[in-house]
């Protein structure tokens, strides 16, 4: 998403909305991404208007240095900007075709980091339901490559903590109460069967190959 840039647009989703039925319906996408996901990109246009050095960074920069932005911006960049990235990646690392588990380089740093798979899903489930109020459970890589599972309140991004997201779960409840009401463990384990691991997968390979060179 390093190429989203100022004045944002909504892209639309990578897949049908009724691609996920029966795990997340098509009523509940069309709501999240239309209008929920709308609104924040709205809202971060309207922030960012009259802040012209703004304009020529994209939204990870925005999001990775709040600290450089005029003071009156950083709240609306860090709630709407987060907004945006963060239901941009939630929506990208799920298809149709989900599930399963990852290969390759992502498998093994999994394994490095937490010991085995289901060690590692079990954090990611805890860390979801755990997290009071709304907010998200992620997994991401610091600048040494390391993995770590991390949860977020609110529309807060790890990019903002020098982390890099690779796969996150939204647990406001406007992404399942629809249909799980309040059954928020039910929603992930629901959720999980959609992980698009190769996307997933991708995204770090891209992350170790940005990477600087060991001294």
């Amino acid at each position: 998403m390093e190429q989203l840039r100022s004045p944002f647009q909504l892209p639309p989703l990578p897949y049908p909305y009724e691609a996920l039925e029966p795990i997340i319906s098509a009523e509940t996408l069309h709501y999240h991404h239309d209008k929920h996901l709308q609104t924040y990109v709205d809202n971060l246009n309207t922030a960012l208007s009259d802040c012209p050095e703004c304009h020529g960074r994209s939204l990870e920069e925005l999001l990775k240095n709040l600290d450089r932005l005029p003071e009156p911006k950083r709240t609306a960049v860090r709630n709407n900007g987060g907004g945006v990235y963060n239901h941009l990646l939630y929506f990208n690392c799920m298809s149709p075709g989900g599930g399963k588990r990852p290969g390759g380089s992502l498998a093994a740093a999994i394994g490095d980091a937490f010991g085995s798979f289901d060690s590692w899903k079990q954090l990611m489930k805890s860390a979801a339901i755990g997290q009071f109020g709304s907010g998200y459970a992620w997994l991401a890589t610091g600048p040494d490559g390391a993995l770590s599972v991390v949860k977020t309140a609110n529309q807060d991004c790890p990019l903002s903590q020098g982390l890099y997201p690779l796969l996150c779960v939204d647990v406001w409840e406007h992404a399942y109460y629809l249909q799980y009401q309040n059954r928020r463990a039910d929603y992930f384990e629901a959720w999980w069967r959609l992980v698009d691991w190769p996307e997933v997968s991708r995204l770090y390979t891209g992350c170790l190959a940005c990477r600087p060179p060991r001294p």
